[in-house]
């Protein structure tokens, strides 16, 4: 049951009535939530939510609410651009910016090869432009190096379902959560990252008692705030946390033997890895009190149904992969998968990344199709009606392989669809000198900071203003209609990648236009078909039956179907080595396993359990870097702010970046509230103010990774390291090392000079002075003593949220 009544939230600017509401579905976080596109003058100007939808019944958070302002930014492109010789950008026509496109698309080829062409995307576009750019990439510029910002986001649920289950597709639903017992939110802080699903967590738990909720989390977040029990655990400890619990589990006999031996295979050896995970070690490994372990081995073992989510704090860590596999270990062990409250869920942070991975615009092929199965490649060569042997076959490359092929000089031409890497990807100053040296193409709205690097640009369409499906967290897929057009002389990402297929003139085996399709519509048609007796099948889908039931579930089968709650209800899954999606790879070295490996594993449609060995954090505090840094969301922002940063409200209720710190870690440092600190690692370093408080653990600070301006010192990503999952590819952004330097004026006390007019003269208070000298009260300052004055105090209070209303 979701939320037992409906409540339809609001935010329209119009001089009058609106002309007309348009069918829609929210375009920021995974959720999903249904609503309506306020139109006037053919303008976006406002959103309402959609009662009937089941995701939301009407209920939208602060992003929601304001997504459309951006629609309306005076800084919309509404030209194509290119770089002159003079090295400026200067506006020009769509024929020639999509001439240059295609022939420096065209020389790179001929000059470096097939793979010397990639094309980075988003997680914010629709299947029809994703599928587009798989057959578009696959087929007719017939690369390897397709990936997107998803690789940030949701490579690890990938891998980690890929690895468990063979095939991607989260098991349990948004459903399951409202009928869980237990709810486990494993580094996922929902009440920021997805705030209608916490309002709906939340509502239940206020009416009901239930779910128990455990929160996994090195910070005290508005999430951690409401759970029942909260994991405060320490950075890069996620693995040897669950690896206590299974253990433990295994310890009290309280493994469900029978779904153990029907259904799984690898049992002994998963056991083998976890023994020796006491109670007392894992405590010592996470930081997580004795008592509190318990609390949580007594809940986890006993509870009779479990969904357990992650978002970042899973996927962005050391171990990745292997602390998800865990989590699904436990749910296979305990045999709570498939049935209605049971379940992983591990969950996305994009509106769409869910869609780029099953429409194969990233690693894999369309549904769910292994790169390394010539079965399946001699499927999508029929398919497509190409050779089977123009296909680009192997393990997937991530954006941090890319550009590594970039540095090697591999890669002539860089296709950046609808993301912003100069600001999102880590290590960031390396990215850019990598961006430099390569031809860019940047496919955006706005001019974002990744324009710098850009040789042409290509306005497009923004949300609201074209038509297509998307996929959230849970595989419901929805459908947002086109509300309004788009501003004159701007087109859509569709429409761009299918001209760019004509214009490059590519045909299929029998001489036909290989991009046949000119409709969003169209597009879908034909990737439904490809989906035909996948995991992942829509063969049921129409956009008129998406409109109508606010949504559907994969798998839709057929016409009948109006989809799927949660997955391997039969405890059947996709492990028959014709059916898997890739091969699996080695949890430690992440390594591809050949079809050979895989068999001899002999899964046949039984869930694996793999081992998990613990290996902590490659990059560790030391004498230099004394601290561990971390990154994440606000709840007023999203990704690098190119829309929430033009949305007025959300970009004053948190206007600049900041750091969090520890209130034992700012007095002995004598840092006071608001003062800007220098922050370095060894890969840069930024300038932003303190906020003291207790939401993290001493030793750690949070820097929120949305601003990234390239004028001022306060990007998150130049200093985290680009060391990646090896498994997901997945970056490490949650476990960096840094250090604190304050950044001080020196005042020499002259004769008659009290603290107080001191602090008055630099705009402070002496208690603020007194703490930034580490000074106790009273205390009589002395002439010709100095005293350091912080060079800059900025206030950052960030405006309250509610995430129940």
């Amino acid at each position: 049951m979701t939320f037992k009544n409906e409540r339809i939230d609001q935010n329209v600017y119009s001089q009058g009535e609106v002309d007309k509401w348009v069918y829609s579905t929210c375009g920021l976080c995974s959720v999903g939530c249904g609503l309506y596109v306020a139109v006037k003058d053919d303008k976006v100007v406002g959103v309402k939510g959609n009662g009937d939808d089941p995701i939301n019944r009407g209920r939208l958070g602060p992003k929601g609410e304001n997504q459309w302002h951006a629609n309306n930014a005076p800084d919309r492109l509404k030209t194509p651009m290119i770089r002159n010789a003079s090295g400026e950008l200067e506006p020009a026509s769509w024929e020639d910016a999509m001439q240059l496109v295609v022939d420096k698309a065209k020389q790179s080829l001929e000059e470096k090869g097939r793979n010397s062409v990639s094309i980075y995307s988003t997680g914010q576009g629709f299947f029809e432009d994703y599928y587009t750019i798989a057959k578009v990439g696959r087929a007719g510029l017939q690369t390897h190096l397709l990936d997107a910002n998803t690789r940030l986001c949701t490579a690890t649920v990938e891998f980690a379902l890929l690895q468990s289950f063979g095939a991607d597709g989260t098991p349990a639903s948004f459903d399951d959560i409202d009928e869980a017992d237990t709810l486990m939110l494993f580094g996922h802080n929902v009440a920021e990252s997805g705030t209608v699903l916490f309002e709906r967590i939340m509502e239940r738990k206020v009416r009901t008692g239930k779910p128990y909720i455990i929160a996994v989390d090195p910070r005290k977040t508005l999430t951690a705030r409401e759970a029942d029990l909260h994991l405060q655990l320490k950075p890069g400890s996620n693995l040897p946390l669950m690896n206590g619990l299974i253990n433990e589990l295994i310890e009290q006999d309280k493994v469900d033997k029978d779904f153990v031996q029907a259904h799984t295979v690898g049992y002994e050896k998963m056991k083998e890895s976890v023994k020796g995970w006491t109670l007392e070690k894992t405590s010592e490994s996470t930081g997580i009190p004795e008592d509190q372990l318990k609390e949580f081995y007594r809940v986890m073992c006993d509870t009779p149904s479990l969904v357990s989510t992650t978002l970042q704090g899973a996927f962005q860590s050391a171990e990745a992969t292997k602390a998800c596999v865990a989590i699904n270990n436990f749910h296979l062990i305990r045999g709570l998968i498939g049935k209605p409250g049971c379940g992983p869920l591990h969950t996305a942070g994009q509106p769409s990344s869910s869609a780029n991975r099953t429409a194969g615009g990233v690693g894999t092929y369309p549904a769910h199709r292994n790169p390394t199965n010539p079965v399946h490649m001699k499927e999508m060569a029929q398919l497509w009606n190409v050779d089977q042997d123009s296909l680009p076959a192997g393990p997937e490359k991530g954006i941090e392989e890319i550009i590594t092929h970039i540095e090697k000089e591999e890669v002539g031409f860089f296709w950046n669809i609808g993301t912003n890497p100069l600001v999102s990807l880590p290590n960031r100053n390396r990215i850019k000198k990598a961006l430099d040296n390569v031809f860019v193409v940047v496919q955006d709205p706005f001019l974002t900071e990744t324009s710098a690097v850009a040789d042409v640009i290509l306005p497009v369409a923004m949300w609201g203003e074209k038509e297509g499906t998307m996929e959230n967290a849970d595989r419901t897929v929805t459908i947002s209609r086109k509300a309004a057009e788009p501003p004159e002389g701007v087109r859509s990402d569709f429409e761009i990648l299918v001209d760019f297929a004509r214009r490059m003139e590519f045909k299929d085996r029998d001489g036909q236009p290989l991009v046949d399709y000119s409709t969003p519509e169209e597009c879908f048609e034909e990737f439904k078909g490809i989906t035909k007796g996948r995991p992942c099948d829509m063969t049921g889908i129409t956009y008129e039956r998406l409109e109508k039931l606010n949504g559907m579930r994969w798998p839709v089968p057929d016409e009948k179907s109006t989809g799927t709650p949660r997955l391997y209800s039969d405890f059947k899954f996709h492990t028959k080595v014709d059916d898997v999606q890739v091969f699996g790879k080695d949890q430690f070295t992440g390594r591809a396993l050949s079809k050979e490996e895989f068999q001899e594993i002999g899964a046949e449609g039984r869930a694996i359990l793999h081992e998990t060995y613990h290996l902590p954090p490659f990059e560790q505090p030391n004498d230099q870097y004394p601290m561990w840094l971390t990154t994440g969301r606000s709840v007023w922002h999203w990704h690098t702010r190119t829309k929430t940063a033009r949305a007025p409200m959300l970009h004053m209720a948190a206007p600049n970046n900041y750091v969090e710190i520890h209130t034992e870690d700012a007095r002995e440092l004598g840092i006071v509230q608001g003062e800007v600190i220098r922050i370095s690692s060894p890969r840069g370093e930024i300038e932003v103010p303190a906020r003291i408080g207790e939401t993290v653990q001493k030793g750690l600070l949070f820097v929120p990774f949305h601003f990234g301006n390239l004028e001022k010192k306060e990007s998150a990503n130049n200093l985290t390291n680009d060391f990646v999952d090896p498994i997901s590819k997945q970056p490490t952004y949650k476990q960096s090392a840094c250090k604190i330097e304050k950044i001080r004026n020196a005042h020499e006390v002259k004769a008659d000079e009290s603290l107080e007019e001191i602090a008055s003269h630099y705009g402070m208070t002496a208690k603020e002075l007194r703490a930034a000298n580490n000074l106790s009260a009273p205390y009589e300052i002395e002439m010709g003593t100095t005293i350091e004055v912080p060079a800059s105090v900025i206030n950052t209070p960030i405006q309250p949220y509610i995430p129940q209303r």
